[in-house]
């Protein structure tokens, strides 16, 4: 179903409008394959160095080539909208259509890829960093989904350091962030009020840890050393497989079945929750999508049905079991919810998904809709994850906030 354009809902408090916070709009069925990214390999959350170039793929498996339109909004650092007017963060124009696209070739599943460059002719900047929203919409101006990115400047340095839990409770379990932010010739007023923290690990802002305020400050430093505050479970490394050769079982998959189209059947996956941790290599939830007999992957890469499963575990009692990752902006809906099967006493979830190099994971939702990742996977401090600290600040008088640095690390070299 599509979505009208609107932000979302607001409360009246106090007889006052409050904004509230914009939330991504996820894609009607049809549309697959949301390849967001700027300056990197895989698709994963894009954070952009002022004037760096943004890309959007995505694919409309309806076969009617129809219109898309785009629209880009910029936002306060809580995600509240700003009160800026398009001119004052672009230059050139938005809600134009996108033009490059092109149908799908030699494949069983049809579909038109649309690919969108910012930079372009009619976007031809945007002028200042902070936080965006780009929605796509039909052509009768519904919102069919949306999509977050930032933009910084290299104005401070933000140096971060990956450390173990103080908490004897947790110091198997959590990884904290230390960081230091150094201001260098830019003055930061009164920074407890005006300068604001935000910590993503993997790219996934449904985990992210904000409104962090800085414990001290040194000269033009800066200091968090929190300890539960800037605290993230460690989860345990990505699971992935790849179907690059879509007539033959490649890593992680168990055997391949040709239907309608081709099906992949992934070897059954076990709750990781109670075994030792162990390394192996990930890209941190992204994908990459790939097909070894193409030369434009993008446009040759067929669609494969993807069957998961999970053995059940006394721990899943009462909770709602799910497989997302980067391929579906970790979204927790019926699309990706785990259906258990009682003949052959497994979970199961079949996602049409191009082909690639994809990393998931199994995530629960407890009773009281709250998220736990680590209870199939486990949380283990060993675990690589990327970190990102976004550092957000609005000067005296100024209309909008800044990201004025990033700084980003792995738990790689963790220590205590």
């Amino acid at each position: 179903m599509l979505f009208k354009h609107i932000l979302s809902s607001c409360l009246i408090l106090f007889q006052a409008i409050a904004f509230c916070q914009v939330s991504e709009v996820n894609p009607p069925d049809f549309i697959k394959t949301i390849y967001f990214k700027g300056n990197t390999a895989e698709s994963q959350l894009p954070v952009l160095r002022l004037g760096e170039y943004l890309v959007l793929e995505f694919d409309a498996l309806n076969g009617n080539e129809d219109d898309y339109y785009y629209k880009i909004q910029h936002y306060n650092y809580d995600w509240t909208p700003s009160v800026l007017v398009k001119t004052e963060y672009m230059d050139g124009f938005d809600n134009q259509r996108i033009r490059n696209y092109e149908n799908s070739f030699n494949t069983y599943q049809i579909y038109s890829h649309y690919k969108l460059t910012i930079p372009n002719e009619q976007t031809k900047r945007l002028k200042i960093s902070g936080n965006y929203m780009i929605q796509i919409f039909n052509n009768s101006d519904e919102l069919v989904f949306s999509r977050k990115f930032m933009i910084y400047e290299d104005t401070a340095n933000v140096g971060i350091s990956l450390k173990r839990s103080r908490s004897l409770e947790f110091i198997e379990a959590k990884q904290r962030v230390d960081i230091v932010i150094t201001s260098n010739n830019l003055q930061l007023n009164n920074p407890k009020e005006n300068v604001n923290v935000v910590i993503v690990q993997n790219n996934n802002l449904n985990t992210a840890i904000s409104n962090l305020k800085p414990q001290y400050t040194i000269g033009n430093q800066l200091i968090y050393k929190y300890d539960h505050e800037t605290s993230f479970w460690g989860g345990n490394e990505y699971l992935y497989f790849e179907n690059k050769d879509i007539r033959a079982a490649n890593t992680g998959v168990r055997y391949v079945d040709l239907k309608e189209l081709y099906h992949n059947y992934l070897f059954t996956n076990v709750s990781r929750a109670k075994r030792p941790y162990t390394y192996n290599p990930d890209i941190n939830g992204n994908y990459v999508i790939n097909n070894i007999d193409a030369e434009n992957p993008s446009i040759e890469a067929d669609y494969v049905w993807t069957h998961f499963s999970l053995q059940p575990d006394p721990s899943f009692k009462n909770k709602d079991i799910y497989v997302y990752g980067n391929y579906n902006n970790y979204a927790l809906d019926e699309s990706n919810k785990m259906v258990y099967d009682e003949q052959d006493n497994l979970y199961k979830k079949e996602i049409l998904l191009k082909q690639g190099f994809y990393n998931y994971k199994y995530v629960a939702v407890n009773t009281d809709n709250t998220l736990d990742e680590g209870a199939v996977s486990g949380n283990f401090y060993q675990t690589e994850n990327n970190y990102k600290v976004l550092v957000y600040y609005r000067d005296l008088g100024a209309r909008y906030d800044k990201i004025i640095g990033l700084g980003e690390g792995s738990s790689i070299n963790i220590s205590n």
